[in-house]
């Protein structure tokens, strides 16, 4: 074995089963078939895996302004480093 090319050596395969997990929710596969490409007996165990895009998410949330005349259901805020 050699080692592994530089920017590499800190990924673990449990890291790349989390980002599987979420490319295949992204992708719109059902939970179902993630949780069997994923190997998981427990379906909250696929969701751990395969949690939410944020992006995804604020369009969910923001879904219900449609029908909200008062503006925008959800702001983001980002702390600003320093």
């Amino acid at each position: 074995m050699r080692p592994a090319p530089a920017g590499f050596a800190s990924i673990r395969v449990h890291d790349l089963k989390h980002t599987f997990g979420r490319r295949l929710r992204a992708a719109g596969v059902t939970e179902e078939d993630r949780k069997a490409l994923l190997g998981h007996k427990n379906g909250s165990i696929t969701s751990h895996y395969s949690a939410a895009e944020l992006g995804k998410l604020i369009d969910e949330a923001n879904r219900i302004s449609a029908t909200d005349s008062r503006g925008p259901a959800l702001t983001i805020l980002r702390r600003m480093a320093g």
